[in-house]
């Protein structure tokens, strides 16, 4: 069966918990961790009231640098050719950020950041040691100096008619590149994972919890041992049409960490990165 567990972050029991299910799904959710529900709803309302103004604009991303505003429908997901129904501003530790934001979000990456290494820990205590001798280093250590990890505020919009072309989603079906992805409950729902068998489950993440999903670079470490699970986020049902909003943390190693004999974490990145247009 399917079940993403949440785990209580101050259970005794939750760094084994978090890795179990983890292991047998790709997801866990955490509850009474230590970002205060307060600041997640802070930072969607000064991101609300960004992503409403012009001022976005002055923002744009300027390639090759990969921080800033993405305008609506600038990623697809890999393998597919339609444009996700979304827009989305990617901060880096030195990204130039509206002065509205800025205290809110840079609290919040430094401290995401930190809630990652923890969790990372989690995982490799709770890590087969056979599995775990595959790791190139410690997978704390891994995220020791990187400044790669990416906090992305995404803005689903309302949508008040039929997708502009057909098979449109919110977030078409994808796997994420990164070692962990940290999401902050989003501001409505519509996150699905989907199961070894094509099977779709709605991820639950009520307000304030923190869904944890494996990525690529740390399927690949594990030796597929924690698999990364293809999710997606589904548009809303008819006549619920009000917008969304979500805040993933998608954490990083440092460039040049081995996550297999043959590949390094950069050379992944890139790899991925031309795959889903921002390359």
């Amino acid at each position: 069966m399917f079940a993403i567990k949440a785990v209580s972050y101050t259970d005794p029991a939750a760094p084994a918990l978090f890795a179990r299910s983890l292991h047998e799904t790709g997801f866990a959710v955490l509850k009474d961790h230590p970002i205060a529900p307060d600041r997640i709803g802070r930072a969607y309302s000064e991101w609300g009231q960004f992503f409403a103004s012009e001022t976005k604009f002055g923002f744009k991303v300027q390639p090759p640098s990969p921080e800033g505003y993405f305008p609506f429908r600038s990623e697809n997901a890999k393998g597919s050719k339609t444009k996700d129904l979304k827009e989305f501003f990617q901060v880096y530790p030195g990204t130039h950020l509206p002065g509205s934001v800025e205290a809110t979000t840079r609290g919040l990456y430094k401290d995401l950041v930190a809630l990652g290494i923890t969790m990372l820990g989690w995982i490799e205590a709770n890590t087969p040691e056979d599995v775990r001798a595959r790791f190139s280093e410690s997978l704390p250590d891994m995220l020791r100096g990187s400044d790669n990890s990416m906090f992305r505020i995404l803005h689903y919009p309302a949508q008040t008619g039929a997708p502009p072309e057909p098979g449109a989603t919110r977030a078409a079906a994808h796997e994420d590149i990164n070692l962990i992805t940290l999401l902050l409950a989003g501001s409505a729902p519509g996150l699905e994972a989907q199961d070894r068998n094509g099977d779709w489950h709605a991820v639950p993440c009520d307000g304030g919890m923190i869904a944890v999903n494996i990525g690529d670079m740390l399927q690949l470490a594990s030796g597929g041992y924690y698999p990364s699970t293809t999710h997606r986020v589904v548009n809303p049902p008819v006549g619920d049409n009000g917008a969304r909003f979500s805040m993933p943390m998608f954490i990083h190693p440092r460039s040049e960490v081995a996550l297999s004999p043959e590949k390094t974490a950069g050379a992944y990145l890139n790899e991925r990165l031309r795959e889903i247009g921002l390359a």
